[in-house]
């Protein structure tokens, strides 16, 4: 079985190096996903961030006195490691919207600072997300919809410092108008560091910063950005098929 799986990866390799060699125009949802093009393609490409419903999550200002974290418990998501950040802070608060394979983990986990309330239907969740004194995510995206939907309702994001959540959270000592605070590696001691310096310094981050912030990834800019950068590739590609047709 082995022998067999070499050789079929090593003929679907081989076949995905050519047929790339005929793509047009990549086009990455990230800059996280266009460096890792280059790196195994050569070729460099666009990038178009994915379009996100912020119109769906309305700005609140007034934030009660919990953390939220709210995904899908797959291991990548690193759910257990929030949990575990929280568990060493009893005194704060963290509401757990989710369910999946790590539920028994986190369970385990947790302190009964610890409310968990598996899976929510939208109304709720949102309402959650709203309300949230910040969203924790501890996953390393290609972009991460949901940190985007945190900001769209005025919700400052604690997330890890790699992927997509680079370009979609401006950390705090990083931007002028910060949006939230990076935590460097994916551990509980660093979630716990994180949520301490949100704690210290976190009033620099304004709910209207944070809806700006999401704002640039709204349905409507993705709509113009993908007719924009489709009408450009078929401008660039004219000459090249009337020059073919002339030979």
């Amino acid at each position: 079985r082995s022998w067999l799986a070499r050789a079929m990866l090593h003929y679907v390799r081989g076949w995905d190096a050519r047929a790339a060699l005929g793509v047009d125009l990549f086009v990455a949802n990230s800059a996280f996903v266009a460096r890792r093009i280059a790196k195994t393609y050569r070729r460099d490409s666009l990038v178009l961030h994915p379009p996100v419903d912020v119109e769906s999550f309305p700005m609140r200002v007034d934030k009660d006195d919990y953390y939220l974290a709210a995904s899908r418990m797959v291991p990548y998501k690193r759910m257990p490691l929030i949990v575990e950040a929280f568990a060493r802070m009893p005194e704060r608060r963290l509401v757990v919207i989710g369910d999946g394979d790590d539920m028994d983990r986190c369970r385990r986990l947790a302190g009964p600072n610890v409310e968990f309330l598996g899976y929510q239907p939208f109304a709720s969740l949102r309402e959650r997300m709203q309300r949230a004194r910040a969203y924790v995510f501890a996953a390393e995206e290609d972009f991460g919809i949901t940190p985007v939907e945190a900001q769209a309702c005025g919700t400052p994001v604690i997330a890890f410092g790699k992927g997509g959540a680079l370009e979609t959270v401006e950390g705090l000592g990083r931007a002028a108008r910060p949006t939230g605070v990076f935590f460097e590696s994916q551990t509980a001691d660093a979630i716990v560091e994180a949520v301490r310096r949100f704690e210290r310094d976190g009033a620099a981050i304004a709910p209207a910063a944070c809806r700006r912030n999401a704002e640039r990834f709204s349905n409507e800019r993705f709509r113009a950005d993908f007719r924009a950068l489709v009408d450009d590739a078929l401008e660039r590609r004219r000459p090249r098929e009337a020059t073919a047709h002339a030979a």
